[in-house]
């Protein structure tokens, strides 16, 4: 009898090696993948010691399929990836927005490419090492669904994958927690067990995001710019919104006497407000670029679980339709930085509803 072909994004972290060896363990004919996303070679030197996107990556995925025998190959999603994840962080910015790279990632490059190429090569699913669960809810629809793995829950930047795409993947590590994960890589002597994990955005190693910007852009970055109350009073100059997000403290190199927050960015006059600790907070938003998973469409307004970021504990909110691809939330307590650009996702029974992208608050 065929096995059932399954191609594992392998990043050279422990997590999608793990699930490799989960899945040859279940029967599956496995073949390890890693995309080769970087843009030059000294990126990719960079990136070296950590992220997704080193050569690093490349040579301990292959140690890794070595060592559990079974098929590796690179492939290559450069322009996937410069199109659909570094023109969209570094555009986003400059509408004085705070992107989320990872999110669009998983569901253009991780898994709309790398699925297309898996099924043309003979295979049934897709998998990674992520923390997360797929399940089938009783409407027939699929969902990601929490894991074992507590604070390390990824279900967050999985919210926008279709229906499609879910139907196609597997996500073995989803049943363990971190801990459990490394023990299994220790045991089977696999050569990425004691690897730390990557923190940074892959494609920024030194986290200066406006440096990354303003090599990219290419001369379309403002220049610097009024540090303003909300009704408008010059408090000082900035450095050019590229350079904050919303909730932000540190580094702004202003005199007041006390800690003060930027609470908004305006792009059409290169304005950054500053307010105080409480002007952080809001109880209403507005998303949209809506992705429906655990339910087909909001017809009536819902009770739900939202996380407005990756680390975000969650909030009760009240979810309504206000337009074709709109959606009010109104929180039942404030919520720190509302920040547009960042997803909110809604949850329910610790499974994905859908989720939009922040507009505004």
């Amino acid at each position: 009898m065929m096995k059932t072909k399954v191609v594992v994004g392998m990043s050279g972290g422990v997590d999608s090696s793990v699930a490799a060896y989960l899945l040859k363990e279940q029967g599956y004919d496995v073949i390890g993948v890693t995309m080769q996303i970087w843009q030059d070679e000294e990126a990719a030197v960079q990136a070296e010691n950590g992220g997704c996107c080193g050569l690093s990556a490349v040579n301990d995925a292959r140690l890794v399929a070595q060592k559990l025998d079974i098929p590796h190959y690179v492939m290559n999603f450069r322009k996937e990836f410069k199109e659909k994840v570094m023109d969209y962080f570094v555009e986003a910015y400059l509408k004085g927005e705070t992107p989320n790279p990872c999110i669009a990632c998983n569901r253009y490059v991780k898994w709309e490419s790398l699925l297309q190429r898996s099924l043309e090569i003979g295979a049934e699913y897709i998998a990674t090492g992520h923390y997360a669960r797929i399940v089938r809810l009783p409407n027939g629809r699929y969902a990601v669904a929490g894991s074992a793995a507590g604070a390390k829950d990824q279900t967050y930047a999985l919210y926008n994958l279709t229906q499609y795409q879910l139907a196609h993947t597997l996500m073995p590590v989803g049943a363990y927690t971190k801990e459990e994960i490394r023990m299994i890589a220790a045991r089977e002597d696999l050569p990425v067990a004691h690897k730390p994990d990557s923190q940074e955005i892959c494609f920024i190693p030194d986290n200066d995001y406006a440096a990354f910007i303003d090599k990219e852009a290419q001369g379309r970055v403002p220049g610097k710019g009024n540090y303003v109350t909300k009704d408008g009073t010059i408090l000082g100059e900035h450095l050019g919104i590229t350079h904050y997000t919303v909730g932000q403290r540190k580094g702004l190199n202003l005199a007041m006497g006390h800690p003060v927050f930027v609470t908004q960015i305006r792009p059409e006059s290169d304005e950054v407000v500053i307010g105080e600790a409480q002007d952080v907070f809001g109880e209403v938003l507005f998303c949209g670029n809506l992705n429906m998973m655990g339910m087909e469409a909001l017809n009536t307004p819902r009770e739900v679980l939202a996380k407005i970021r990756y680390a975000h504990k969650g909030e009760k909110c009240l979810i309504e339709r206000v337009g074709e691809d709109r959606i009010k939330c109104s929180f039942h307590a404030p919520v720190r930085a509302i920040t547009p650009g960042q997803a909110v996702v809604f949850y329910e029974n610790d499974y994905v509803l859908g989720g939009g992208v922040i507009l505004r608050s």
